[in-house]
């Protein structure tokens, strides 16, 4: 639950711990704009902030399913300049947004965007980050309210379940 906010003071604390992280960030937005309506903090803005305070290593950041409108007329630029190397095996983190899926699949949100990922796709994005060091993950902007079918939470649940599944140290087998 809750939107992007919360994963800025998240990953506040856990670069403490670990220093400058990896980000696998699955959304239909960048989350990296300056700001809205005169602040500097809110929901599409907490990874522009994560990077000017070294929270993390530009390096090792992905974002995946990134598409639809914007209030920057280039809102694609400021990822692009980023330099994005492999993982390695140094601390990530990893952040989903349930926009990054198709609203077909999971409506329950605040900002859908059409043309998202699939249940499938969203299961072998996660499911492929086993084996990094994953240290900490999150799943935001789930809005139940918005879906009467109840399928965006029980989607939710289940891409959480899946990251808990691929922590370092977890056996599924």
């Amino acid at each position: 639950g809750g939107d992007h906010t919360i994963t800025y003071p998240i990953l506040q604390a856990v670069a403490q711990k670990h220093g400058p992280l990896g980000l696998v960030h699955v959304d239909a937005h960048t989350d990296t704009g300056d700001t809205a309506l005169g602040e500097k903090i809110y929901h599409g803005t907490p990874f522009r902030r994560c990077v000017e305070e070294g929270l993390l290593d530009c390096g090792r950041v992905v974002q995946v399913g990134v598409r639809g409108s914007s209030y920057d007329p280039d809102p694609y630029k400021y990822g692009q300049d980023q330099v994005r190397k492999q993982m390695g095996d140094k601390p990530v983190y990893i952040s989903f947004d349930i926009d990054g899926l198709d609203p077909a699949y999971a409506p329950g949100t605040g900002t859908p965007e059409i043309a998202g990922l699939t249940p499938a796709q969203a299961l072998e994005i996660i499911r492929g980050c086993k084996g990094l060091n994953v240290v900490g993950c999150d799943l935001v902007e789930v809005a139940p309210m918005y879906d009467v079918s109840g399928n965006t939470a029980l989607l939710g649940a289940n891409l959480l379940f899946e990251m808990l599944c691929i922590l370092p140290g977890v056996k599924t087998v």
